[in-house]
């Protein structure tokens, strides 16, 4: 039997990282198609663990986008219904083999033991789901804007990294700017 829901919806206010920073080797390797049946598996993985629950599950990221390298590790978003709501998915998840990692406003992070996948959730209407979908359908399209993404990629494999959130910080600018003119591109 499901929880009541809150009235007021009261997130967490900081970033929980669960086991703290780790070390980060990072490692690009050329695109796999293995990538894309493996985010299936986990697709129906994540769906039977959220049996009955109304949620969306999209491959995002690099691994999503045929032709880019990569690093091995394919992401995931899903949406719920309500991120408050951990009793409604994270318990669930969990059982299935994946471990929390972070939790954070509005965002929760769940990874297999191996740290291979990662299981983005976010609330349905979240920006950050529609962002992320904004870049890889983007550079699934656009071979200038994934040969861009893959350069300035490859130029940070010269960078020793002591966190994926660094890592993922110093695309920042690169991937805004993928942004704008994808959004340019529907306009």
């Amino acid at each position: 039997m499901k929880s009541e829901k809150k009235s007021i919806r009261d997130d967490v206010t900081s970033l929980e990282l669960v086991g703290g920073p780790e070390p980060l080797h990072v490692e690009l390797r050329d695109y796999d198609p293995q990538w894309a049946s493996d985010f299936l598996t986990h697709r129906a993985n994540i769906l039977q663990a959220l049996a009955g629950e109304s949620i969306g599950v999209e491959h995002i990221g690099s691994t999503s986008v045929p032709g880019l390298a990569a690093k091995p590790i394919i992401d995931i978003v899903v949406v719920v219904a309500d991120i408050t709501a951990e009793e409604d998915y994270l318990d669930q998840l969990v059982a299935a083999g994946y471990e929390l990692r972070t939790r954070e406003p509005g965002h929760r992070l769940v990874r297999t033991p191996g740290r291979d996948v990662h299981v983005h959730i976010y609330e349905r209407g979240a920006v950050a789901v529609s962002e992320y979908l904004l870049l890889r359908d983007h550079l699934r399209s656009d071979a200038e804007d994934r040969a861009l993404y893959a350069d300035v990629k490859q130029s940070l494999m010269t960078r020793r990294w002591n966190d994926s959130n660094d890592y993922a910080a110093a695309k920042t600018d690169v991937i805004a700017a993928i942004k704008d003119r994808a959004r340019a591109a529907r306009a």
